[in-house]
């Protein structure tokens, strides 16, 4: 019995079951839309026809049904392909498809295929896998709901520890000496947005220099280091060196972070969530299952892959704070060229 090898490898599993729980695909809801009706038809009066159904029929083959339900599942399992594809062609794609299958799957009963030892046992994996996907729809994504993700906000908030963050404008140059003399000009009363379009060669320089607000961590350290020891409201920084050439930075307002909008980091929670119950439930399944794995060197490598794998959501870092949770990292988000 080898204990570890109970977990699977949830970050594939988690993201490729939410995509079938949360989203029916683009391809099967365009498809499901009527065309829209001549004009001339449009201006007569008439009952809007009902919506479709799960059991709609939408053909027939040797009397047998293809419904409403069958091109959804085509669809989510054709999703790749659907995407490739406009809109207009997917559901035609999608009949074409169920049509060859039900007529083989006819052929194939008629020959005895689905007798075959083999066949039944394929049967057996894509029952079980049908089943997962039912469970993780019902048990698992039905229970991270809007209120539970709204709570989720409201603890994060509570637990929100604000951060010093200002707003600077900066002037870059290739050389020192390009910098010593912007400095002077600008202790001599020039004006720091007008120069900064004028001599900056960074992308910002239209907006004159204005980089927004910024908290630490986001920029590289000789320019955030100069730029958090300027004290006062207008102040500018002497010329600094960083990778990307020289700096001249000026103090134009400070503040504590708040904490972002639910619009902003709500998915980012709603996926946490869902890994944790996730987590969580099939964690009390995996517990009361009895799992051996015949093969050691197989087991160790299972062992082996989930320590990483539990690590590595163990690292995971809360929604950032103050910042979208996409946040370019420090060297990204630095001022550059």
């Amino acid at each position: 019995m080898f204990d570890t090898s109970k977990r699977l490898v949830q970050t594939v599993s988690v993201l490729a079951l939410t995509l079938a729980a949360f989203a029916m695909p683009v391809a099967a809801q365009d498809a499901a839309a009527p065309a829209e009706a001549p004009a001339a038809e449009q201006a007569a009066p008439a009952e809007a026809p009902a919506a479709p159904t799960p059991d709609t029929v939408v053909a027939t083959v040797n009397g047998e049904t293809i419904t409403e339900a069958d091109m959804a599942f085509a669809a989510e399992d054709l999703n790749q392909e659907l995407s490739q594809m406009p809109a207009d062609q997917r559901r035609p794609f999608l009949l074409r498809v169920l049509i060859d299958m039900k007529v083989m799957a006819n052929a194939a009963r008629d020959e005895q295929m689905d007798q075959d030892p083999v066949f039944q046992q394929r049967l057996g994996y894509l029952e079980d896998q049908a089943l997962r996907r039912q469970y993780f729809g019902q048990a698992i994504a039905a229970n991270v709901t809007e209120e539970a993700v709204r709570a989720e906000y409201d603890k994060f908030v509570a637990d929100f520890e604000p951060q010093d963050e200002i707003r600077a404008s900066h002037i870059l140059v290739k050389t020192k000496e390009e910098a010593d003399e912007i400095k002077t000009e600008l202790d001599g009363g020039a004006d720091f947005a007008t120069i900064a379009k004028e001599k900056s060669i960074d992308p910002g320089a239209a907006n004159g220099g204005d980089l927004g607000f910024f908290g630490k961590g986001m920029m590289v350290a000789p320019f955030e280091e100069a730029a958090f020891a300027l004290s006062d409201i207008g102040q500018v920084s002497d010329p600094v060196e960083s990778q990307f050439g020289w700096h001249i930075i000026k103090l134009e307002e400070r503040r504590e972070s708040s904490p972002p909008p639910i619009e902003q980091v709500g998915g980012q929670l709603q996926q946490q969530l869902l890994m944790t119950t996730f987590d969580n439930t099939v964690g009390t399944l995996m517990d009361a299952a009895s799992v051996d794995i015949a093969d050691e060197s197989l087991a160790a490598a299972v062992a082996a892959q989930t320590a990483t794998e539990e690590a590595a959501r163990e690292g995971q870092a809360a929604p950032a704070e103050g910042a979208p949770a996409e946040e370019a990292p420090a060297e990204e988000a630095a001022p550059a060229q």
